[in-house]
């Protein structure tokens, strides 16, 4: 008996310690939960968490995602926030919220753990317009913002009858026309133009920039559907000629003298003007960018005031420093960062943010615009990168170039994007 009894007692000590360590604490169990705006993956300092069903997360690293201002009031303990249009409210502890003023009943009410106000993520997201899924496989939030105006630069330039830029904009082949995809675009920049060291204006090039026959008709056709027009004028320094151009006074005088002139047809100038500093350090460079700086004055100086100035700059992390963005933001009306060329398709996010983060340093966000090279991204990427320049407050996009759009990333624009619309002074 006492030989089945000790055999008894074994057994369920065994099934104890077993049933102990299977039963393991319900934290323990639960899966890191990401969230992703735009592509865009959002750091916590007190990470989100699941209750009954419903994802909450720390309001602001949201509401910074999705540049919506929030306020917090101790004494009521209560979260604001307003994007200027709407305005919610969330009680702490609370299932009833605001929406302008009206009750809202929530699954979950807002918390506060490890310091932190934990709100309801869904509520807040599709409050401010933004759609949200839940990857369940990757335990993952996926929110896309709403559209946000800003300005859309599609750079018009030849090509041939596959990647035409009047064909992918206008919807047809030269010289009918439609709206196509005129809806997506606010702005066209126009590769027509390049120079010489001797400070000529050339609608001829090396470099496959020049000016089509029935140019005029682009121009045309453009205003009829509300778009403003730029001419671009691009060169490399592979042979030097920038270089050259800008250590003569009388040849930048002359060059700048051109394109004044030539500028009464467009809306605006955008100066193109690639390589400098190249593997220059030291005073070499401080001169190149002094004498880059000094042509674009001249050019502010002569140019109409109604015209807009744009400089196409390579990024301040490239390989080019010849170009100051402090002194060039503030006589420039908008310079475009050519945050791409890095190696990688799609572009690396890393390197496009850092780009940002170092010409915003220098320069107010609603000078400047992203550059994106469209056929080193998909349409998912299109949208991160959209995401990236709504993220900074930045005042628009532009993209490199049309007759290279695919119909998935018009649609991205679409969908991402309002283009300003100038006729309409909006």
């Amino acid at each position: 008996m006492n030989k089945i009894l000790r055999l008894t007692f074994l057994m369920l000590f065994t099934i104890v310690v077993l049933t102990e360590g299977t039963n393991t604490p319900s934290f323990a169990q639960e899966r890191t939960i990401s969230i992703v705006v735009d592509g865009l993956p959002l750091n916590f300092d007190v990470p989100p968490i699941i209750k009954d069903g419903r994802t909450l997360v720390p309001f602001r690293a949201v509401s910074e995602a999705l540049n919506v201002p929030v306020s917090w009031d101790e004494k009521s303990r209560t979260v604001t926030a307003s994007d200027g249009i709407t305005r919610i409210l969330l009680r702490i502890g609370d299932k009833t919220a605001y929406r302008n003023n009206a009750p809202v009943a929530l699954d979950v009410p807002p918390m506060i753990m490890n310091g932190r106000t934990l709100i309801p993520l869904r509520f807040f997201s599709e409050a401010f317009g933004c759609n949200v899924e839940w990857d369940n496989a990757s335990y993952t939030v996926r929110i896309v913002s709403p559209r946000r105006k800003m300005a859309v630069i599609g750079f018009y330039a030849l090509g041939d009858s596959r990647t035409s830029s009047w064909t992918n904009l206008f919807g047809k082949p030269y010289p009918e026309h439609s709206k196509g995809n005129t809806d997506a675009i606010s702005e066209l920049a126009l590769g027509w133009y390049s120079l010489d060291k001797g400070g000529n204006l050339l609608t001829q090039s090396n470099t496959g920039w020049q000016r089509p026959a029935g140019w005029e008709d682009v121009l045309k056709v453009a205003s009829l559907y509300n778009l403003r027009t730029e001419m671009v004028i691009h060169a490399t320094d592979s042979s030097g000629d920038i270089t050259e151009l800008l250590s003569s006074k009388e040849a930048m005088e002359k060059l700048a003298e051109a394109i004044a002139e030539e500028s009464k047809l467009y809306s605006g100038v955008n100066l193109d003007l690639e390589g400098l500093g190249l593997n220059e350090s030291g005073e070499n460079l401080l001169k190149t960018r002094q004498n880059f700086t000094s042509f674009v004055r001249i050019l502010s100086e002569k140019l109409d005031p109604s015209k807009t100035l744009t400089l196409t700059l390579h990024a301040p992390n490239s390989a080019y420093k010849g170009y100051d963005y402090k002194t060039l933001g503030a006589i420039a009306d908008r310079i475009i960062i050519m945050a791409y060329d890095y190696g990688s398709s799609p572009e690396l996010v890393d390197k496009v943010l850092q780009a940002i983060e170092m010409a915003k340093a220098e320069v107010p966000p609603e000078k400047l615009m992203l550059g994106i090279s469209i056929p080193r991204e998909t349409a998912q990427s299109l949208l991160t990168k959209i995401g990236i320049a709504k993220r900074y407050n930045l005042s628009g996009i532009a993209l490199w170039r049309l007759g290279l759009i695919t119909k998935d990333q018009w649609e991205v624009l679409r969908k991402a994007v309002e283009p300003v619309n100038y006729q309409n002074g909006n």
